[in-house]
C-alpha cells in the first residue's frame, strides 16, 4: 500500500507541474502572438475543454516501472502529447520527458492548438454578430383579397428569414415561402358599394315602387338588378300592388330583362312577372311575351332555375284559356321535357298540361303531337302519389275530351308516335293503369278506380 500511494502521489505531482508548464507558455508566448485571443466567451470554454487522461502501469519485480501520459485536448485537430515516464526505484527519481511526435517540438504544436482556438473565437464573433441583424417585414399576400372584399381578410406572409447558422455551417432553420398560386375560384369584386334603399322584404308604396323602377331602368349593374327585381317580385305578391307595377309601367321594364344573357337576371324577372301574372289584367299585357318566356324556357339547361321559373310562369298564364293556343307549337317539346326532365320538372309540366287537357278547343292539336314512347314508364307504381295522381289526371282529361269531340272516329288521321296512338289505341296505358288498381296509396287506388270506369 505504500509504494502504491507513493506512485499516486507522483503521478499527481507529474500532472500538477505539467499544468503548470501550459500556463507558462500561454502567459509568455502566446500573449505575443494575438492577445485577443483569449477574450471569447465562457460559451468557447464549455466547447473547448481540456481533457487529462492518465495512464498507470504496475509490475512485479525489484524495480516497478509505472508509466503515465497526459494529453491536452481542445475541439481543433491540433493535439499537445506530453509523455511523462516514472521510474521508482532505490533512489527514488523521476524523469519526465516532454517532446513531439513528429518534429517541431512543444511550442509548434502549442501554436497550433492557439491558432485553431483564435478561429473558433473569431467563428463565434461573426456568430453573434449574424444573430444580430435578423429582421423581417410583414407585406399582404398578392393572391389574397384585402379587408371589406369578398372572401375574406388580408393574410400576411412573411418575407424576412432567420440568417443565423451554427459554428459547424449548418442553417439553423428555413424560411417558408407562401404559395401564390391564384385560387381555384376567383370572386367578382365590385369596384362600388350600391346601397339599395329599401330591404328587399318591404312592402313598399307607390312612391318607393316608382324609385325601385327607376334604378331598375337606369343601371345596367346586374347585382343592383337583381336585388331590385326580388323586391319587385315580393311586392307583387299582394293585389294592390299588382296594380301599382302595372299602372307605373312596370311590366315592359321588367320584361325587358329576360333578354339577358345573366340566367340569375332571367329568372328574377320571370319570378316577378309570374307574381303579377295573377292579376287578369297584367296577364293582358305579359302576353306580348309568352312566346319568348316558352323558346326561352324549352332551350335552356336542362332542370336549370331558370328552366323551373319560366314553367311556373307558363302555367300561371294558361289557368285560362285566353292564351293557351299562343304555346301550342310547343306540344312536342313539353313533353320531352315530361320524359327528360327530373322529379321536379315533371311535376312543373304536368301541372302546365292539365291546364292543356282542360281546354276542349285544343284537344285536337294535343292528342296530334309526337310524344316519346317512353312516357308510358310514368304509369308505374314505383313512382310517388303526385306523380302517380297527375299522370292519371292528364290521362283522364285526355280521354274525355276524345270522347266528347268525336276523335275516336277520326283514329286515321293521327300517327303511331302520337300521343293519340299512345293513350287510346295501343292499349298499353289501360294495362298499366289495371295493375295501379292493387297500389298501397290509398287515394292513388280510389284514382285509378275512377279512371277504370270511363273506360
Amino acid at each position: 500500500m505504500g509504494r502504491t500511494r507513493e506512485a499516486g502521489c507522483v503521478a499527481a505531482g507529474v500532472v500538477i507541474g505539467a499544468g503548470a508548464c501550459y500556463c507558462v507558455y500561454r502567459l509568455t508566448w502566446g500573449r505575443d502572438d494575438n492577445e485577443k485571443i483569449w477574450d471569447y466567451d465562457d460559451d468557447e470554454d464549455e466547447e473547448s475543454s481540456d481533457i487529462t487522461e492518465i495512464g498507470v502501469e504496475t509490475g512485479r519485480g525489484a524495480n516497478t516501472g509505472m508509466g503515465a501520459r497526459a494529453r491536452l485536448q481542445g475541439d481543433s485537430k491540433g493535439k499537445e502529447e506530453v509523455g511523462v515516464e516514472l521510474k521508482s526505484g532505490p533512489d527514488g527519481k523521476v524523469e519526465v520527458h516532454s517532446g513531439a511526435q513528429r518534429g517541431g517540438g512543444l511550442e509548434a504544436k502549442a501554436k497550433a492548438l492557439f491558432s485553431t482556438l483564435k478561429e473558433q473565437a473569431s467563428t463565434k464573433m461573426g456568430k453573434v454578430a449574424r444573430l444580430g441583424t435578423i429582421s423581417g417585414t410583414r407585406t399582404l399576400a398578392p393572391s389574397l383579397p384585402c379587408p371589406g372584399g369578398r372572401g375574406g381578410g388580408c393574410h400576411p406572409t412573411r418575407s424576412g428569414a432567420k440568417a443565423g447558422s451554427k459554428a459547424s455551417g449548418k442553417s439553423k432553420g428555413r424560411a417558408r415561402a407562401k404559395s401564390t398560386r391564384t385560387p381555384a375560384t376567383t370572386w367578382p369584386v365590385r369596384r362600388g358599394k350600391f346601397n339599395f334603399p329599401y330591404k328587399i322584404d318591404d312592402i313598399l308604396g307607390a312612391t318607393d315602387l316608382q324609385k325601385v323602377l327607376n334604378i331598375l331602368e337606369r343601371t345596367n349593374d346586374p347585382f343592383i338588378q337583381e336585388v331590385a327585381l326580388v323586391t319587385l317580385g315580393n311586392n307583387a305578391a299582394y293585389s294592390f300592388n299588382q296594380n301599382a307595377i302595372r299602372e307605373l309601367g312596370g311590366l315592359p321594364i321588367i320584361a325587358k330583362l329576360i333578354k339577358t344573357k345573366d340566367p340569375i337576371i332571367r329568372e328574377k324577372a320571370y319570378n316577378a312577372l309570374n307574381n303579377l301574372s295573377v292579376n287578369a289584367e297584367n296577364q293582358s299585357k305579359i302576353k306580348t311575351y309568352i312566346s319568348q318566356v316558352c323558346d326561352d324556357t324549352v332551350i335552356c339547361r336542362l332542370d336549370s332555375a331558370v328552366q323551373m321559373a319560366g314553367l311556373r310562369l307558363l302555367t300561371n298564364m294558361t289557368v285560362t284559356n285566353h292564351y293557351q293556343h299562343l304555346l301550342s307549337y310547343s306540344f312536342p317539346d313539353f313533353f320531352a321535357l315530361l320524359f327528360l326532365g327530373n322529379y321536379f320538372t315533371k311535376i312543373q309540366i304536368m301541372k302546365l298540361l292539365i291546364n292543356f287537357t282542360e281546354n276542349p278547343a285544343i284537344t285536337r292539336e294535343l292528342v296530334s303531337c309526337k310524344v316519346p314512347s317512353e312516357l308510358i314508364s310514368l304509369f308505374n307504381k314505383e313512382w310517388d302519389r303526385e306523380i302517380l295522381l297527375n299522370i292519371l289526371t292528364l290521362f283522364d282529361n285526355i280521354n274525355d275530351n276524345i270522347k266528347n269531340e268525336g276523335l275516336s272516329s277520326s283514329r286515321k288521321e293521327f300517327s303511331r308516335s302520337s300521343l293519340f296512338f299512345l293513350f287510346k289505341e295501343s292499349g298499353v296505358c289501360v294495362k298499366k293503369i289495371k295493375a295501379l288498381a292493387n297500389h298501397s296509396d290509398l287515394v292513388v287506388k280510389v284514382k285509378v278506380l275512377k279512371v277504370l270506369t270511363k273506360l
